[in-house]
């Protein structure tokens, strides 16, 4: 049930953000929106508000944005899809993404500002590792660390730099406590890279709007390399369907809401760079067709267009299925 109720969290999540990018940027180019859906199959809720029907539906792996034009007998109206200029156009394909790169910044600053907090650079312990040198010698939250080795620290950068060369050394170090100065000898650990550490963290910071905000995009950017390096071969690809995408929210929803979040937002950011991909069916592909018509003066017969894109979601389907397959007997099938 947990597994269950986290991925339609995840899903519905990044699916409304998703269309209401496409919602609201064709309202604002005058296209005309006829429906909004979160889902597919049966509705579960509908209603209809200044023409336009929205619906919640039973499947939640999906969702779709329903606007004039997209049928060819609607092609002509004033209000429809086709009759607008190129990048009123390519504004509307892109927003769907744009929207969920965007949730995926604001998921990371929700998560920074108001639960974790984001790092400071003062000298102070903010948690200690359990069992560490640290513990063992008496360390506490919220120590201000003064002096290492008789070196006088001023930011945490300082003490990771005196600490980290000097693996298996005792030394001194004098921290503030309540106003009162206290000494104490503690012995560095050997990390397997030769570093020296006594097992204590950065103090974090609630409530911090810019700290937040800039953790937030350092975040964002660092996925975003990660796509570098897959696609520069320095990292393997690994693909899932959504049975191992469901798979993947329920172990994670286990280990708490922090990091369901943080895997909302890394879905989120693939979820919006694939679909830019310039695959037919996908918005990338869509996309693709526009500019296209930009450097040719005209557009693409609409049944030619339409054949792509539909071969297009063919070979997706089967790809979808396949991986499916392949997670499936990897997840059910596949000791160990």
């Amino acid at each position: 049930m947990q597994t269950l109720i986290a991925a339609i969290f995840v899903f519905g999540l990044l699916i409304l953000a998703h269309e209401l990018g496409h919602y609201y940027v064709a309202r604002l180019t005058g296209i005309r929106v006829l429906e909004l859906a979160v889902g597919f199959g049966p509705k579960l809720l509908s209603w209809t508000k200044n023409g336009i029907d929205y619906s919640l539906r039973a499947v939640p792996l999906g969702g779709f944005c329903r606007l004039m034009g997209e049928n060819p007998e609607e092609a002509e109206d004033p209000d429809s899809f086709p009759k607008k200029p190129i990048l009123s156009r390519m504004a509307v394909l892109l927003a769907g993404s744009g929207m969920n790169l965007a949730l995926a910044i604001l998921v990371f600053f929700l998560i920074f500002f108001f639960i974790i907090g984001t790092p400071t650079d003062t000298a102070e312990v903010g948690y200690i590792v359990e069992n560490s040198p640290a513990e063992e010698t008496g360390l506490e939250v919220g120590d201000r660390i003064i002096s290492i080795d008789n070196e006088p620290v001023q930011s945490f950068d300082d003490v990771v730099a005196v600490i980290s060369v000097r693996p298996n050394e005792e030394f001194p170090i004098t921290v503030e406590r309540n106003g009162e100065e206290l000494s104490y000898s503690i012995t560095a650990e050997e990390e397997p890279d030769g570093r020296g550490i006594i097992g204590i963290g950065r103090m974090l910071e609630r409530y911090s709007f810019f700290s937040s905000i800039q953790h937030s995009f350092r975040q964002f950017g660092m996925i975003l390399a990660s796509f570098y390096y897959v696609l520069s071969g320095q990292a393997p690809l690994e693909v899932a369907g959504p049975v191992g995408i469901v798979h993947v929210i329920g172990e994670v929803a286990q280990t708490g809401f922090v990091n369901l979040l943080m895997l909302t937002a890394l879905i989120s950011i693939n979820l919006g760079i694939i679909n830019l991909l310039p695959i037919p069916a996908l918005d990338g592909g869509r996309i693709l067709f526009l500019i296209i018509e930009a450097l040719r003066g005209r557009p693409i017969e609409p049944e030619k267009e339409g054949l792509i894109h539909f071969l297009g979601f063919a070979l997706l389907i089967t790809l979808i299925l396949f991986i499916t397959y392949q997670d499936v007997l990897r997840l059910f099938f596949t000791p160990n």
